[in-house]
């Protein structure tokens, strides 16, 4: 029997997720002259007295802080602020592994990330080329190449859009005529049941909730390093909003690494028999 090949997707948030942290904390709000409490306090203040997204304020309160201290607004300097993101255990080689795991089953392995955080710092970080699509927060920029305005703002609801682009193989962000068209499920090119999402809070809830009930996966993480943080997780797994509770760390042999191989295989395994039903 010649096997379809199939695909699996692995939908990541970054930050807390792949990184410690918020991704402009390590070099972007230091840069102003902030500390990380007053950056986040000042952007939420703002969006509770405006009564507006949180995202967008801090997409605002970016542009601002590095306006008034005169900081590079250009792509290349955020892209620049990504290389000293800090990763969690293990994540570098990690992509490489579970890809050549995919495809010793004939299975291809695609990941992406899914997040608030911002795209143009995802690009400086040495994993930015691992990722077939990154659907993060961006910035427009004027001719003379400075950011001036969002141009993708992405909350803990919309970010459930682009589980849905991923499903019916939409890369682009604008195009909203073809995520809209009906396709049968099985002619999706990633049915939600090939899905994995990792996610590491409330922010990432609804997507991981809709993978789950759509028959895919959600595997919710912590940092390894702070105490009480998997008995805090595990209220998710009680309100059934994940499948799964990890320690973000993505080492060989430890548990991310095992439980991510398990459902490979789970998903290789339900195809075999999905098929030998049709022949049937």
């Amino acid at each position: 029997m010649n096997a379809e090949k199939l695909t699996v997707a692995l939908i990541y948030d970054f930050d807390g997720t792949l990184a410690p942290g918020n991704m402009q904390e390590y070099d972007f709000i230091p840069a102003v002259g902030k500390s990380n409490k007053e950056f986040w306090t000042d952007a939420n203040t703002l969006a509770e007295e405006q009564d507006a997204d949180m995202v967008l304020t801090y997409m605002a309160r970016m542009i601002q802080e590095a306006k008034s201290k005169g900081l590079s607004l250009r792509r290349e300097a955020f892209q620049e602020s990504g290389r000293r993101v800090a990763l969690y255990r293990g994540v570098r080689e990690w992509f490489g592994r579970i890809n050549a795991y995919g495809a010793a089953r004939g299975i291809r392995i695609l990941h992406y990330i899914n997040s608030s955080g911002l795209k143009e710092i995802i690009e400086g970080t040495e994993i930015a080329r691992e990722f077939r699509k990154i659907y993060a927060c961006s910035f427009l920029y004027d001719v003379d190449g400075i950011a001036y305005w969002p141009a993708v703002a992405v909350n803990y609801t919309n970010k459930t859009q682009f589980i849905f682009k991923i499903n019916k193989g939409v890369e682009s962000v604008f195009d909203s005529k073809l995520v809209n068209r009906y396709i049968p499920e099985e002619e999706r090119p990633v049915p939600f049941r090939r899905m994995i999402y990792v996610g590491d809070g409330t922010t990432d809830i609804p997507c991981m909730r809709l993978v789950k009930n759509y028959g895919g996966h959600s595997i919710a993480v912590y940092n390894p390093d702070r105490k009480g943080a998997r008995r805090e997780m595990a209220q998710l797994i009680h309100d059934d909003r994940v499948s799964h509770v990890c320690p973000a760390d993505y080492s060989e042999g430890g548990e991310m690494d095992v439980l991510v191989k398990t459902i490979i295989d789970k998903i290789d395994l339900d195809h075999r028999l999905e098929s030998m039903e049709v022949m049937k």
